[in-house]
């Protein structure tokens, strides 16, 4: 399997579908959809390991990327979510150079990190059938971090330039209540502070990847050369189709 990392250096716009519903079968009608991601979040979504794991294995047999989002940046979290199987992590919140640094830390082995060994019980290796996964895992396992604070664009050129984060992803929600703009994402200081870590990350040769506000937003930041992007969520999908089939009806 080519590792998420790999198709993002070739350039072409990786498409994404957040997934906050924690349901296996909603996950498998968007794996079916034809995204190149999704996004499993752990962080604002009711997920917990067994809920993970069940839509890991729903949407297995697709060929999207299945990217989750832990928590917090606590190695335990990084840990279990890797041994789950996951190859593609996102890590909200990395305010600087040495938390990126220690993220890193926590998804490699020792020598090279902290992570615990659990080869012979962990998903993630195949429960022991897999023993290259030991050797391969820092080219198997893409790291992205997202910047979504006042302190991580202030940040965001030691931020990108820290080895082994393989993308960084913009949060346009957060950073705009850091920003002091809460639930005005396209405020023009937003925007403007969107662009200047955009640059920043250009210039350090890392994708950036951002969670587009709309159809419209989306084409936008395709054209501003954005590796991978969201376009909604599972639960927007579900609750708009919901309410335009009612105003269809309803008299």
């Amino acid at each position: 399997m080519t590792a998420f990392k790999q198709r993002l250096a070739e350039g072409k716009p990786l498409i994404g579908l957040w997934q906050a519903l924690a349901n296996n079968y909603t996950a498998e009608i968007c794996a079916r959809a034809g995204y190149d991601w999704l996004l499993f979040d752990g962080e604002h979504s009711p997920n917990s390991a067994q809920t993970l794991l069940a839509q890991l294995q729903a949407v297995a047999p697709f060929p999207a990327e299945a990217i989750a989002r832990v928590p917090t940046a606590d190695p335990v979290h990084i840990k279990q979510y890797l041994d789950l199987g996951f190859n593609t992590l996102l890590i909200p919140m990395v305010d600087s150079a040495s938390q990126a640094q220690a993220v890193v830390s926590a998804c490699r082995y020792p020598p090279l990190g902290i992570r615990g060994v659990a080869s012979a019980t962990a998903r993630a290796t195949g429960f022991g059938l897999d023993p290259a996964y030991l050797r391969e895992v820092a080219d198997r396992v893409t790291v992205i971090v997202q910047i979504e604070s006042h302190e991580a664009l202030e940040n965001v050129d030691a931020i990108a330039a820290t080895d082994g984060v393989d993308a960084l992803f913009i949060g346009p929600a957060d950073l705009a209540a850091s920003l002091g703009h809460l639930g005005n994402p396209g405020h023009s200081d937003v925007q403007a502070a969107i662009a200047s870590a955009k640059s920043a990350i250009d210039a350090a040769g890392k994708p950036a990847g951002i969670f587009a506000l709309s159809p419209d937003d989306a084409a936008r930041r395709i054209a501003e050369g954005y590796r991978f992007l969201s376009i909604g969520t599972d639960i927007g999908l579900l609750l708009n189709g919901a309410r335009s089939l009612l105003t269809l009806v309803r008299p």
